[in-house]
Formats: C-alpha cells, structure tokens, sequence
C-alpha cells in the first residue's frame, strides 16, 4: 500500500497520518495478541502509572508479522525507501496526561517515524494522541522554539513557557477507534490529554538506512539499549518468524549490535 502523493505531501509537511479503519477487520486479533503478550509476562497494570513492555511486538508471532503487511510495509517504504530499518516496538497502559516532548530531537539528521494502533476509542478530551502540525523540521526556527520548550523531556512545563496549561496549546487531536492506525515523525512534538487509567496503545518504530558518517548515530541509539540490559535489539518471535524480506529491514541493527557493521 504506498502512500499517495498527496499523504505523501501532507506527512512532510505536518508529520502526522491518520488512516481510518485500515485495520478495522482485524482489530480481535490484533487486541487478543497484545492482551496476550501482557499475559505471558506475568505482569500487572496498576492503574496507576504508565506500563510498558519493550521490545513489544516481537515476542507476538502475529505482531511480528504485522511488519510484512502491505499496510504497514508500504506505508513505511514510502516514506522512508525499501532499505528503512526497523527499529523496535512497545506495548503500553497509559495513565493520565503525557506531556509535550517528541521521541528524537529534531536536530537528528535521520529520518524516522512510528506506527501506533490504539486498541481503546479516544478523543479529545479522553487521551487521544494530539500533535503540533510542522513540528518536526529540521533548522526551521519554528521547529527550534518548541524544541526549546520542551526539551524532549516529560519535565516540560507550557504554562511556565507560554502561560497556558499542556491541554491548551495550539495542536491538532488524531482522535481514534480501534482499527486505525496512526503514523507520524518521531520529531513531531505529541502530547495526549484528559485520559483515563487503561488506554491501550502499542507501537511499531522505523528508521531509514544508515549509510557512511551516519552508522555514529545508529550506535548511539542502540548504546541506550544496551545500557538498559536488552539481550539484542529484537525479540525472539521476530527473528524466528522472519523470511528474507522482512531479515533485510533487521540485518543492520544485528550487524552493529555484534559489531560487525562499519
């Protein structure tokens, strides 16, 4: 399913993709396989507090193979060319408010961007993923101010900044029913607002190809992972169940992980 030269044109410009229903027809299946990850490790959501389990979809063979799906194959080739790699997954309860920060600082000089599926309807005002439109261009001064006022950190404070609350400031809401599936640049500035205790949401993250001068920045980022104690940079599940086409979007993340990329 490639993107269209208008989605095409809209996800640079703004950083953000809504495409309504695309998995409507498979939502019990996607949903009993991330309750079922939760199962298996033995893990309980307090209600309290976010809850996550990373990587994610890798330790589900049908959340793996998700990954060779048109819809989300396409999609990603689209924006990011047939080499990107793929670059990790988490399954998440969310508690509460989360506060405006962006997943990689808009300085990075790589592209990446993440697919989410919510597997519980939200709107507006119940948790719904909002975005700042344009937010994630790299050098533009637009960009550079909100960079400064969050910080990418969960410490960001707008009412300080700006003398509004975090609900208030200007952004567009991607409200969602299960079957969606959301996709946006991991420099757009994201926040979500007024959620309950429970809301469901898992992930899948990509990055393109590094090339040259840019495997420095894929060993930064595989360095956190490692700092952390993850074993490798996939799950089980993914690499047992993965044929050639979906091994080439994994084979640069092992090569450096053991070392053996220049």
């Amino acid at each position: 399913m490639k993107l269209t030269n208008q989605q095409l044109r809209f996800f640079e410009t703004f950083g953000f993709l809504k495409f309504p229903g695309l998995f409507k027809d498979d939502v019990d299946q996607v949903t009993e396989a991330f309750e079922g990850v939760w199962s298996a490790s033995g893990r309980q959501h307090d209600h309290k507090e976010r809850s996550m389990i990373a990587p994610f979809a890798d330790l589900s063979d049908y959340l793996s193979g998700l990954l060779d799906d048109d819809r989300v194959d396409g999609v990603v080739s689209s924006i990011l060319g047939d080499d990107y790699n793929y670059a990790g997954s988490d399954g998440d309860y969310y508690v509460g408010d989360t506060k405006w920060h962006s997943d990689h600082p808009a300085s990075a000089p790589y592209r990446s961007l993440k697919i989410a599926f919510y597997l519980d309807p939200v709107t507006r005002d119940t948790g719904c993923l909002r975005v700042i439109p344009g937010s994630c261009h790299r050098g533009d001064g637009y960009t550079e101010a909100l960079d400064e006022a969050v910080r990418v950190t969960a410490e960001s404070r707008p009412e300080e900044h700006w003398g509004v609350s975090g609900g208030e400031v200007p952004a567009y809401a991607i409200e969602s029913e299960p079957g969606d599936m959301l996709l946006f640049n991991h420099k757009t500035k994201h926040s979500s607002w007024g959620g309950g205790d429970r809301r469901r949401m898992f992930t899948y993250n990509f990055d393109q190809h590094f090339d040259g001068e840019m495997i420095g920045s894929l060993k930064e980022l595989l360095k956190s992972r490692k700092e952390r104690g993850d074993e490798g940079p996939y799950g089980e599940a993914m690499l047992r169940t993965a044929g050639p086409e979906r091994r080439r979007h994994l084979e640069q993340r092992l090569q450096v992980w053991e070392g053996s990329a220049a």
